[in-house]
């Protein structure tokens, strides 16, 4: 809460001295009637000597008013006293802890991190590209997160933290000239590799012969961020994902998501934020419709899944559903994750799920999971 701060405040013995004034007392003689020194009373006058709860009750006694009035007219003095640079030092450092994730930026080396609040200060600025902590840092984007709300208020310090820490990682890998009929053709050669988890070790290789960036960053803890697409200088894309769901089905889905972004433009001029990849779309803009649906045909052509959905629920068996990865040349979690997707049992043939998380990391450019980018 805002507190309202006079703009001065005098001391008590301002106050002191124009009382006697106004009675025709000297200092002496103020000295005599409370019966302390006459310098006492000459300090508590200039501002040099605090007022203690025994000088407050013989004021009081003398003036005839009560000992709070002059206790709480030293302590508002002592506090605007004190407004030292020490404490506004000490505010500001709890502002910049309070907006962004400082120690887990600093635990996962984004940042070197610093006892000096001031240094800490200006790398976080520079991490982030601001030049004050209270500026909102900007960048433009279409985000896989768990909740379709603004950018950036909405985004917490450690989603904010995950997505500026891909910039800064992209933003240092050479890669081609972007080719978007070569992303569009690189789409077949991805669809051939849905087959096997060890397809995804080739993605890192074929996105940058597209020209657009592939980095890797493990989620920050409460982020629950899947992916994201932006673009440096409006003419690079950048393609980053999480890992945080290690499945085959969520790696191709948030992947082909992201690529549909890029081929639309979508977050080169304004922020695109998305619903989580592992659930039914609710309410989703045209944008995300279009990636939605573009990633899900990709994992399992639309019109074959309602077929196969239409011809076997509510009883679905294990060996249908093999058979129709087969006949879809994709492998079987791939075919779960949309059916789980599209029915909402979520638990279905869950075992076939596979991790691709080991696979992929070490390939591309990662930052977590046991692979650590030097801070740039």
């Amino acid at each position: 809460m805002n507190e309202r701060a006079p703009a001065e405040v005098f001391s008590p013995g301002e106050y002191l001295n124009d009382e006697l004034q106004a009675r025709g007392w000297s200092q002496v003689d103020f000295a005599d009637i409370i019966g302390r020194p006459a310098p006492v009373v000459n300090q508590i006058i200039a501002g040099k000597r605090s007022i203690t709860p025994e000088i407050a009750k013989l004021i009081a006694a003398a003036l005839g008013t009560s000992p709070m009035v002059w206790l709480n007219l030293e302590a508002a003095y002592r506090l605007h006293a004190d407004e030292t640079p020490v404490s506004n030092r000490i505010a500001r450092h709890a502002r910049l802890r309070g907006r962004f994730a400082v120690r887990e930026m600093a635990k996962r080396g984004w940042i070197e991190g610093s006892q000096d609040p001031t240094e800490l200060e200006q790398q976080v600025l520079k991490f982030f590209g601001i030049s004050d902590i209270d500026e909102a840092p900007r960048l433009a984007h279409a985000a896989k997160k768990t909740a379709k709300i603004g950018y950036p208020e909405d985004l917490n310090a450690g989603q904010r933290a995950w997505l500026f820490r891909v910039k800064q990682i992209a933003a240092k890998m050479p890669v081609a000239t972007y080719s978007e009929s070569a992303l569009r053709a690189a789409i077949h050669e991805l669809r051939t590799l849905l087959l096997s988890p060890e397809g995804v070790m080739q993605v890192p290789k074929i996105l940058a012969e597209c020209g657009a960036r592939f980095v890797i960053v493990e989620h920050v803890a409460s982020s629950k961020i899947d992916g994201v697409t932006f673009w440096l200088d409006g003419k690079s894309p950048v393609i980053g994902m999480s890992l945080r769901l290690d499945k085959i089905d969520n790696f191709w889905f948030v992947l082909r998501h992201e690529i549909e972004h890029v081929l639309n433009k979508h977050g080169r001029e304004e922020a695109i934020i998305d619903v989580d990849s592992d659930k039914p779309p609710v309410n989703v803009n045209q944008e995300e419709r279009i990636a939605n649906d573009a990633a899900a045909n990709f994992c399992v052509p639309a019109d074959q899944m309602s077929d196969f959905i239409l011809r076997n629920n509510p009883l679905f068996s294990e060996e249908k559903v093999l058979n129709f990865a087969w006949r879809m040349q994709v492998h079987p979690g791939v075919v779960v994750g949309q059916l789980q997707r599209r029915t909402g049992r979520w638990k279905l043939f869950h075992s076939h799920l596979a991790k691709i998380r080991h696979l992929v990391a070490p390939i591309a450019m990662t930052d977590g999971y046991g692979q650590i980018v030097p801070v740039v």
